[in-house]
């Protein structure tokens, strides 16, 4: 058994970040393929007896898809607009594919702000905790239609984490477009997968560090701070490539590779 499959089996609560580009075709419309392929594995993971929930990226690029005005994507106020768009989009297509599988979904949109409160903060974990009992998929996004600079999380890494630390999570599962933390630019043909990783601080001065995507707010840097601040907590991060069909099950199979962070 692998390090990954071994993480996933022993793991009994697991918070899966998905990626803007992993949910999204090449026109920045959402991909009904990978939304299907995700309730899938949401609803094996569950008959295995996980709780889960979803920390999700795209609404910013499922607005633009739906609006098809891709030369305003970098205004800030209209990219608040394209994300309450994006947002309706993004949790009509989890709520579409997870009934099909007879499963449940929940909206939650949160900032800063609601992590630092103290108050907040456990209302936020009292609600999560209702719903796994009664067997509701959350969907946790950002707010970014109201996230002022004071406010914003900045990238979905970071939610994955702090929800998997607010939830005392077992494990963060990211899928992203890539296979995991390469040592230099994948794009490069003798970029090597580095599947597996403790000293945190040695990997980040081992490789090569890229920008992040167009639409993304995060990358291999955000990764990395997202798996220090779960270190301390004892919750391993696992990369996977979300576009490769039934990614974490295969994982669970020894039959995809990707990276773990310890």
């Amino acid at each position: 058994m692998g390090r990954l499959s071994e993480a996933i089996l022993k793991s009994d609560k697991i918070v899966i970040k998905i990626g803007s580009n992993v949910l999204s075709d090449d026109n920045g419309r959402v991909n009904e393929l990978i939304f299907k392929d995700i309730a899938e594995q949401v609803t094996e993971l569950y008959n295995m007896g996980k709780k889960l929930m979803i920390v999700s990226s795209g609404a910013g690029i499922c607005g633009v898809g739906e609006l098809n005005k891709w030369d305003r994507r970098r205004d800030l106020n209209y990219r608040q607009a394209l994300c309450a768009i994006g947002q309706v989009e993004l949790i009509n297509a989890y709520k579409k594919y997870l009934n099909k599988m007879d499963m449940k979904a929940a909206q939650i949109l949160l900032t800063r702000n609601d992590f630092k409160d103290s108050g907040r903060s456990l209302s936020i974990r009292n609600v999560l905790f209702t719903l796994i009992d009664e067997g509701v998929i959350p969907i946790i996004n950002e707010n970014d239609t109201v996230a002022t600079e004071e406010l914003k999380i900045g990238d979905n890494d970071t939610l994955g984490a702090l929800t998997a630390e607010l939830w005392n999570a077992n494990l963060l599962i990211m899928l992203g477009q890539i296979s995991g933390i390469y040592d230099k630019s994948p794009d490069k043909t003798d970029a090597k997968l580095i599947k597996e990783a403790s000293d945190l601080d040695e990997l980040r001065n081992s490789i090569e560090i890229g920008d992040r995507s167009d639409f993304g707010s995060g990358g291999v840097e955000t990764k990395l701070s997202a798996a220090e601040r779960l270190k301390s907590h004892n919750i391993p991060v696992i990369l996977l490539n979300g576009k490769h069909e039934h990614a974490i099950i295969k994982a669970i199979n020894d039959k995809e590779d990707g990276t773990i962070l310890y």
